[in-house]
């Protein structure tokens, strides 16, 4: 699954919040200053030929919706980064995690009781 845009990363996010709906009401969701409604048609249709959306066809428009979900596009954008960034070690990436102290030892420690345990955070 490719990666997203920042621009498409926010229609998708408003797709994944709001759920299903047509080019102007996404266009109003969006913060400002917002783009031109046919920017936002483009990158809705690209989005579409991307998998990542589909539509019903309402008369000569069209509604939109996720196809594919958040939980599905965060799994295969942290799947590519360990990928390609940690030689397809998770275990390497959780270790570069705690050398940069963006997770602490007693994080780890607690996170593994966690999983042990069933209660996963």
């Amino acid at each position: 699954m490719k990666k997203l845009t920042k621009k498409e990363e926010v229609i998708m996010g408003l797709f994944w919040r709001d759920g299903s709906m047509f080019v102007r009401d996404l266009l109003d969701k969006m913060p400002d200053p917002k783009p031109h409604f046919n920017t936002v048609s483009t990158q809705v249709r690209t989005l579409e030929t991307e998998g990542f959306l589909g539509h019903e066809t309402f008369g000569n428009t069209y509604r939109y919706h996720a196809v594919v979900t958040e939980d599905e596009y965060r799994k295969s954008s942290l799947s590519g980064l360990i990928r390609n960034y940690f030689g397809n070690s998770y275990l390497s990436a959780v270790s570069a995690l705690v050398s940069e102290k963006k997770i602490s030892v007693s994080e780890l420690k607690d996170l593994i009781a966690s999983i042990e345990s069933g209660t996963e955070k």
